[in-house]
Order: C-alpha cells, then sequence, then structure tokens
C-alpha cells in the first residue's frame, strides 16, 4: 500500500511525543534492571550469572526477535501493535511481581517484556518514518531518547518503590505505569492511503499478470484439471461401489437429464481450484526465488571484510559494553560503598550520559572531515580501557564518573548506521542492519551472564570487567585492521544490482 506524502509536520508531532512516551514507559524498566537485579540476588539467592539472565534475556530478545517484530508491524500496523504491546510489558511486569523463582522470571520478565519491547520499538520507529521525511532525523533522534531518560528515571525511581513497597509492590506499580502504552497507542493515527486499494476481486483476477514472467499458465492449468478429472472419475466410482457393491462398471454413471446439470458443476467447480492450485504453484515458486536471493545477498555481505569484521565488533561490544548497565550498583556494594554516598544511582547516571552521547556523536558525524569508522572504532578502544578501570575504583566518586563515561560512548548507537551505510551501501542497509542487530542481541543475551559466572567462581569482579574491556578492545581492533585495505574499495561505486526489497525492520534496545 502507497501512502500519502509524509507531512514532516501537524500530527506527525503527535506521532513523535507518543513515540517518545511509548519508548520512556517500555524501555525504563528494562534498561534500568539494574536496581532490581540486586533485590533478585536477596530474594532468591541464585548465583550472579544465573540471576543475570534476567535482564540479559529482557534486553536481547527484542533484538533478536526482529524479524517477527517486523513482520507483525507489516501485517497490522502501528497502532493495533502498539495496544497489544503495551498489554505484553504491562502483564509481564505485573507476573514478575508474582514469580517464585527465577526460572519464571525468565519467561515473565526476559522473555514477555523483552518481545513486547522490541514490538514497541519497531513499531514507534516506522510511523514516525511514515510521517517524516525531510526532518527524519530530527525526529527519530527525539524518540530515541526516550529510552535513555527512561533508564535515568526509572533507575531512581524503582529504588524508591522497592524501599516503600519492596519488590513486589515496585513491580505491580511500574507495570500499571506501563498501561499508559495503550493511551499511547490509541494516538498513533496511520497515516491515509494515497488512494483507493483495489477491491478483493479485482485484485484476485490481476494477480497472474504480477507474475506475468511465467508463461505455463494454460499448460499449467490443463494439467490440474487433468488431475481434477481423474480425482472426480476415482471419487464417483468408490461412491457409486460403497452405494451398491454389486453394481457393473457401466452402470455408474446414470444417462438422465440430472447427470447434464450434475457434470457441469463440477466442471466449474474443477476450473476454480485448478486455477487456485495454479496460484499457489506460482506463489511458492516466487517465494522460493526471494529467498534464494536473499541467501545469496547474505554471503555477499559477507564477503565485504569490513562487514564481517563490524559482525565481530558489535558482538564483542554488546558482550563487554553491556554488562555494567546490569551490574554497576552490584559492584559498588561489592567494593563496599556506603549507601549515604549514593548521591544519585550509577544506572542513572548512565542512562543521562547516553542521551548526550547519542547527540554529540551523532552531531560529530555529521562533519564531512570526520571518518565515522574510526570514530566508532574510537569510542570502542575508550570504553575498553574504561572498562577495566572500574576494578580499580574503590569509591561512589570514581564509579560514577566512570559510568558517565562508560555511557557516553555506549551512545555510539547513534553514530552505527552511519557506519554501516558506509560499509555496504544505502541499498542493502535494511539487510545489513537486520543481521547486525540479531548479533547484538546475541552479546545482550550473553555478556551479563558471563560477567556473572566470573564473580561466581573468582568472586569478585575484576576478571570480569577485564575480560569485558578485552572483548571490547578485541572487536575494536579487528574492525580497524579489516578497515584499511578495503575502505576505499567499499565506497567505490558498484554496478547496482536488480532491486530486491525485503519488507522488514529492525527492533534495538536503546
Amino acid at each position: 500500500m502507497e501512502y500519502k506524502k509524509s507531512p514532516d509536520g501537524g500530527w506527525g508531532w503527535v506521532i513523535v511525543v507518543v513515540s517518545f512516551f511509548t519508548q520512556f514507559l517500555c524501555y525504563g524498566s528494562p534498561l534500568a534492571v539494574g536496581v532490581l537485579y540486586i533485590e533478585w540476588l536477596d530474594a532468591f539467592g541464585e548465583g550472579k550469572g544465573k540471576t543475570a539472565w534476567v535482564g540479559s534475556l529482557a534486553s536481547g530478545v527484542g533484538l533478536l526477535a526482529s524479524p517477527v517484530c517486523s513482520a507483525c508491524v507489516s501485517s497490522f500496523g502501528a497502532r493495533p501493535v502498539t495496544i497489544f504491546s503495551g498489554f505484553l510489558v504491562a502483564g509481564g511486569l505485573m507476573l514478575s511481581s508474582l514469580a517464585p523463582n527465577l526460572y519464571f522470571l525468565f519467561f515473565s520478565y526476559g522473555i514477555v517484556v523483552g518481545l513486547g519491547c522490541g514490538l514497541l520499538y519497531t513499531a514507534t520507529v516506522t510511523i514516525t518514518c511514515q510521517y517524516f521525511d525531510s526532518r527524519r532525523g530530527l525526529a527519530l533522534g527525539l524518540i530515541s531518547t526516550g529510552s535513555s531518560v527512561g533508564l535515568f528515571i526509572y533507575a531512581a525511581l524503582q529504588r524508591i518503590l522497592t524501599e516503600i513497597y519492596g519488590l513486589d509492590g515496585c513491580l505491580l506499580i511500574v507495570g500499571a505505569l506501563a498501561l499508559n502504552i495503550l493511551a499511547c497507542g490509541s494516538l498513533m493515527r496511520p497515516l491515509p492511503a494515497s488512494g483507493c486499494p483495489l477491491s478483493a476481486k479485482t485484485a484476485t483476477e490481476s494477480l497472474p499478470d504480477r507474475y506475468s514472467i511465467y508463461n505455463e499458465k494454460q499448460k499449467n492449468l490443463e494439467e490440474n484439471i487433468n488431475i481434477l478429472d481423474r480425482n472426480y472419475i476415482s471419487e464417483e466410482k468408490c461412491k457409486s461401489a460403497l452405494a451398491s457393491g454389486d453394481w457393473k462398471q457401466e452402470n455408474l454413471f446414470h444417462k438422465n437429464p440430472t447427470s447434464m446439470v450434475h457434470t457441469k458443476e463440477p466442471e466449474t467447480y474443477k476450473k476454480k481450484v485448478a486455477e487456485q492450485t495454479y496460484f499457489c504453484k506460482l506463489f511458492a515458486k516466487r517465494k522460493w526465488q526471494l529467498y534464494k536471493i536473499y541467501c545469496g545477498e547474505t554471503v555477499s555481505l559477507f564477503k565485504n571484510k569490513v562487514f564481517s569484521a563490524l559482525f565481530i565488533a558489535i558482538l564483542l561490544f554488546d558482550i563487554g559494553g553491556f554488562p555494567p548497565a546490569l551490574l554497576m550498583e552490584d559492584v559498588a556494594r561489592s567494593s563496599n560503598v556506603k549507601e549515604e554516598e549514593f548521591i544519585m544511582p550509577l544506572i542513572s547516571i548512565m542512562g543521562i550520559m547516553t542521551a548526550v552521547g547519542k547527540l554529540l556523536l551523532g552531531i560529530l558525524a555529521d562533519f564531512k572531515w570526520i571518518n565515522t569508522l574510526y570514530l566508532y572504532v574510537a569510542t570502542l578502544i575508550m570504553m575498553s580501557l574504561a572498562l577495566c578501570a572500574i576494578p580499580f575504583a574503590k569509591s561512589y566518586v570514581t564509579l560514577a564518573m566512570l559510568s558517565g563515561i562508560i555511557g557516553f560512548l555506549t551512545g555510539n548507537w547513534s553514530i552505527f548506521p552511519y557506519v554501516t551505510t558506509k560499509t555496504v551501501g544505502i541499498e542493502k542497509l535494511a539487510h545489513a542492519y537486520g543481521i547486525l542487530m540479531f548479533f547484538a542481541g546475541l552479546g545482550n543475551s550473553l555478556g551479563p551472564p558471563i560477567a556473572g559466572w566470573f564473580y561466581d567462581w573468582t568472586q569478585t569482579y575484576d576478571i570480569a570487567f577485564y575480560f569485558s574491556g578485552f572483548c571490547v578492545l578485541l572487536g575494536g581492533f579487528v574492525l580497524l585492521l579489516a578497515s584499511f585495505p578495503c575502505w576505499d574499495i567499499c565506497n567505490k561505486q558498484l554496478p547496482k544490482p536488480t532491486p530486491t526489497t525485503f519488507l522488514y525492520k529492525v527492533a534495538s534496545n536503546v
């Protein structure tokens, strides 16, 4: 369906506001799960690695399920998906308050809430892109800060609610707040179509013309009708034989006036069934060709050395860079930092600095004289140094400074689409970005449990953060080395392949 020209304003600004609050309400608790992580450790008494799976699943499931999320938004629209996902997020949070063990939390908080967040991100980005064209970058930048502001506020809010109402009461209240997503979804008015769609009958009749590249229509129809004829005769014989077992074969067809009417009806029915069978075969054949093209383009992407290094870098970055968002509060407690010294939750500092980092790094990426790939590599190297410095921080001030630096560098998510576009070109951006986000979700899911297992093994976070820093540093160096011989080659104008559109969008957790 084709939509009207993007208005770049008007009701679009209402869409921006409600999309901002949607991301604020759905991502606030999952991104600030580090506060709840400490409470779950005390409540269930499980290991840190096992408990960390709850928060890592909530952040990673939405990315891993990106194809499912995009298919739902494309099929049903942004408004229904937002309302349905609002029930998912609110219901998952409320169910988590009744969790008797960690395994229940894996489902209620990790999978249900995580999937709802993935759906909501895809819905908000999709409808914003429909309403904005020339101001699309500004609109997307405004709604993306909703998750960072949510992290900043929910970290302090969940701590206060836990102290007053306990863990169960906190999750119930946060779940009730998430029900406001339903009100936001009701305001997501879809952009009207540019013209009246074809009627169902007209669309069905014009279907063969859309696949005119196949010239075997008449032949396939005749073959299908012949097959139906044979099946029909056999069926009539069986029916007659069952009716009277001693009838002879020549008495199976009665010569009476009603037989003419009886034969005309099956012929019309057989023709319709034959046409439907032909269309199904044609559709399956077309889909199979699209899947072959998709697989071929995926293989061609990985032949690009810079793209292969980029997927390694994003996987290692999320394995090493995501654990601080979940574990920093427990790191402070393990370092014997007194609660009286906590002026602001460390996760709140990370959240507000992530918003600043997204804005400033995005502005730097717009300068023509700055190579976005090298800028991204620089953020990875500085992130690795900050992670390796965490074991040496023994006071709230130093931990707060490191939290701010890590949060700012995590804002490199805003320049990651620039890097991907520079690497594969705008024609393959959606395809390549979907693959990279899948690996990002895998890294988000694995990072915190690995860091928790290191603590369970050594009873200290030192080795865990050394490992995290090494992963991020390794990803940065792999990407840097791959870019030296291939960066100029990737910028050359290659012959454009036959355009192939894959209708899916990508979810993200930031």
